[in-house]
């Protein structure tokens, strides 16, 4: 069974767990989870895979649309079953590239617009599913060669998010020269690695303001900005509201 959707997601949050698998994916917007303890974000750059039976929260944040397949094994080929035991053997939040947001932004509005069509919807939830596993796991299995392997990058960024990171430390985590790194970076994730780190930094700092009633200059400093005023400028210019606001709305 695969079953494709589109919903958004409020802002309370919500705890369950059901026996079908579950990949969710922003088209707009963000969505915090977390998945048997571990938590992540759902946003145009991230997705999450649960898998089935694994006790699950989520809450939306603001304004979003996602788009949601369930599924489970029942009538599924040899081939198909490896390929959900691999992608949902545990708790997952995998970067989307640029070309895979395109498509995910092309499945959403046919669903949109024809989201009736049990045929259709099957079909787009399919193309989605087989192209993420490509992603994670090459034609043969295994992370592709030559990728980047973003997990790892991730790891590092947030082992030392409080300090600056230059480009050339994150190439030599990865093996490359910066030139040869940046560009790949930049065709696998769809942003600049100086553009992913301010995400990063800023993300972290939003989630800190919601969860934490630690001092504006305590997060400023853990999520590596050089000041309070600098964390409120790059909040005000990218997300287009203060800390304070922030935190007085949560």
């Amino acid at each position: 069974m695969l079953k494709t959707r589109l919903m958004s997601l409020d802002d309370q949050a919500h705890e369950h767990a059901h026996d079908h698998h579950q990949l969710v994916m922003s088209l707009s917007g963000r969505a915090e989870f977390e998945v048997n303890g571990r938590a992540g974000e759902v946003c145009r750059m991230r997705a999450c895979l649960v898998p089935g039976d694994a006790g699950h929260q989520f809450a939306g944040v603001g304004e979003n649309r996602m788009l949601i397949l369930d599924l489970n094994e029942q009538g599924t080929s040899a081939e198909d079953l490896e390929l959900l035991g691999r992608l949902f053997e545990a708790p997952r939040y995998p970067a989307l590239d640029a070309d895979f947001q395109n498509l995910l932004s092309y499945a959403g509005a046919e669903l949109a617009r024809y989201g009736s069509d049990p045929m259709l919807a099957r079909s787009l939830g399919g193309i989605l599913l087989r192209a993420l596993y490509l992603r994670l796991f090459g034609e043969s299995g295994k992370r592709p060669a030559g990728s980047l392997d973003l997990g790892r990058l991730d790891g590092y960024i947030l082992e030392n998010l409080s300090r600056r990171i230059s480009v050339a430390e994150l190439a030599q985590v990865t093996c490359l020269s910066p030139s040869h790194f940046h560009a790949q970076f930049k065709d696998s994730v769809g942003l600049t690695p100086h553009q992913y780190l301010l995400k990063t930094r800023l993300d972290r700092a939003a989630r800190m303001l919601r969860e934490s009633e630690h001092p504006l200059v305590r997060i400023a400093e853990e999520c590596g900005f050089s000041s309070q005023s600098a964390l409120t400028t790059a909040m005000r210019r990218y997300l287009g509201l203060t800390p304070k606001r922030l935190r007085d709305a949560h």
